[in-house]
């Protein structure tokens, strides 16, 4: 099992995320719960309670985290508990940026949450897109990947809703009955048929179907969780990025998507958020940019094990 963040710097990242959650008399329940969630159930430390941990201070968190891959998660996983802070504020935001900047680090993440605090919603939504700008053919299913000029839909197209569609015509547990399934237990509309859906929703979709995931808030950061302890890649990243944006700070939103905020501190989800690190962290194989389509007529089990998903568990 891999992990980000080796287990020689557990302790000390901890503290650091301590120390960067300790403002304006302490840190929130949220923040709490997903810390020692993360310590816990994530990097096996149940012998830690973030409660009594000593905060690790700038200085000495830049001189203890010096690989510049774990400077990096530790700047990202700071972000995710900034953007846990409800409602953000400037002290939280000057904190994390303080931390960041002793590491000598920067990004996404950190940009959003300023713009969150200091401007507007609109500004972060703005931030978010400019860093996913080009990087649509990225996020698509890969037999569709050129067809589109733009990366994505400029008008409705009804061939491609009509294939997907077709797919429940398809074995009951295939992958491509399941995936049609999914949009219609939930009230959805296939991609092709309403170009404001995101063509990436194909195989953002069919990586629900595989992981488990429903599409609502908790499932939907933990579906991004399991998919950077997959593959622990600054694309990943991103997409968590999104997914909180969305689920958890509610700066995100768009066609069937309504923004909200403190989707992890609801009952079971920050153990459901754990567990899809861990089970992420246990396949042999990245199933995010798989070929989806091409297996469509598999059945859904045998995918699972060509990835070696674990079972839901949460």
């Amino acid at each position: 099992m891999t992990r980000f963040i080796e287990d020689g710097s557990v302790d000390v990242v901890i503290g650091a995320l301590v120390g960067m959650i300790d403002v304006e008399g302490g840190p929130t329940k949220e923040q709490c719960a997903v810390l020692q969630a993360l310590a816990s159930g994530y990097w096996g430390r149940s012998d830690l309670d973030v409660g009594t941990i000593e905060p690790v201070g700038v200085d000495d968190t830049a001189a203890a985290v010096t690989d510049p891959l774990a400077r990096r998660r530790l700047r990202e996983l700071m972000v995710l508990l900034e953007l846990c802070r409800h409602p953000l504020s400037e002290a939280q935001v000057a904190r994390t940026e303080a931390y960041a900047a002793g590491l000598g680090e920067s990004g996404p993440g950190l940009q959003i949450a300023r713009d969150l605090v200091r401007k507007s919603a609109d500004v972060a939504r703005a931030d978010y897109a400019r860093f996913l700008a080009g990087r649509a053919e990225e996020l698509a299913e890969p037999s569709l990947r050129g067809k589109y000029p733009l990366g994505d839909f400029t008008e409705p197209d009804h061939e491609l809703a009509a294939r997907l569609s077709a797919l429940h015509d398809l074995p009951e547990s295939t992958l491509g009955y399941e995936y049609v399934e999914f949009y219609r237990r939930n009230g959805l509309t296939l991609p092709g048929e309403d170009p404001h859906i995101p063509l990436t929703f194909v195989s953002h979709d069919m990586c629900h179907v595989i992981g488990g995931y429903e599409p609502v808030g908790v499932d939907e950061i933990a579906l991004g969780a399991m998919q950077l302890a997959m593959t622990d890649s600054d694309m990943h990243w991103l997409q968590f990025l999104g997914n909180l944006g969305v689920h958890e700070a509610g700066y995100l939103g768009g066609t069937g998507l309504v923004p909200k905020e403190g989707a992890l501190a609801r009952p079971g989800a920050t153990e459901t958020l754990v567990h899809a690190l861990t089970r992420g962290s246990e396949c042999t194989g990245d199933f995010t940019a798989a070929d989806h389509l091409g297996m469509a007529d598999r059945p859904l089990v045998d995918v699972r094990a060509q990835f070696g998903v674990p079972p839901r568990l949460r």
